[in-house]
């Protein structure tokens, strides 16, 4: 039967750091599946713009990107959502009036606002992007100005509950934790975007299956047929149905074997 199964990227197919260590074992699991005959996909919360090409050579067959705000199979884009301009200006107003440090990210780029906060977490991202080359000088005041989704770094100094009520109406709230969050409108998620591409290919629940490590991949692994997560994934191993092991530990392929995706579809 053939299977599918979705990839969180950071933390689960490489380190969630600047080196972007991808271990031989999950780019040879990865090979041995397609040879196989079965679907390969990323399921992440960067933007399209995010994906790098470390990424890309690995040859998945779609990419669902941006908590689900869009959604590529086989080479072309099925969906695409954005924020609309005044929930883009309501937004901007309440991350500035509650005091935290925000990025805004779009498909095709990241925005910063230079009337907030740099929080060390912003910093950090902001610095990454430096040495990955990316442009990290467009900001709320271009006009240019859009955003699919955004996340935010915050402390004690955050009115939290305020900024909380205020997306309530647009956004689910995603606590990354270590002062960092993550919003994605209530009709995107990693888990709706699955549901999209198994009705995209006529495949069932069952043959699904879903890896992460961290709690923004609770969707995903809840609209799988069998949720994964990785061996250091400590805040979402409690939602898993199976637990591999770490990244450098060859956790991607020892869970791809054990649930036979390099058997023949």
């Amino acid at each position: 039967m053939r299977k599918i199964l979705f990839f969180d990227v950071d933390g689960t197919l490489m380190e969630d750091n600047a080196a972007h260590f991808v271990p031989e074992s999950t780019k040879q699991a990865l090979r041995l599946a397609h040879a196989a005959g079965h679907l390969l996909y990323v399921n992440t919360g960067r933007p399209l713009c995010n994906v790098d090409a470390d990424v890309h050579e690995l040859g998945f067959d779609g990419y669902l990107c941006g908590c689900g705000t869009y959604i590529e199979c086989e080479g072309k884009e099925c969906f695409y959502q954005t924020v609309s301009p005044d929930v883009m200006e309501k937004m901007v107003e309440l991350v500035r009036a509650v005091d935290a440090a925000p990025l805004y990210e779009h498909r095709d780029g990241f925005f910063f606002d230079p009337h907030t906060r740099e929080l060390p977490f912003i910093l950090e991202i902001r610095s990454t992007f430096r040495m990955q080359e990316k442009n990290i000088y467009r900001s709320t005041q271009d006009k240019d100005f859009a955003f699919d989704k955004f996340v935010i770094a915050y402390d004690e100094q955050t009115d939290l509950d305020a900024f909380k009520a205020g997306i309530a109406p647009y956004f689910t709230f995603v606590d990354r934790g270590y002062g960092f969050a993550e919003m994605h409108p209530h009709n995107c998620s990693k888990g709706l975007a699955m549901e999209f591409v198994l009705r995209h290919h006529g495949l069932a629940k069952a043959q699904s299956y879903a890896i992460g490590d961290s709690l923004n991949d609770l969707t995903m692994l809840r609209a799988a047929g069998t949720g994964i997560a990785m061996g250091d994934g400590e805040k979402l191993i409690p939602h898993a149905d199976y637990v591999t092991a770490k990244l450098r530990e060859n956790g991607i392929y020892k869970a791809m074997e054990h649930f036979g995706f390099f058997e023949k579809a």
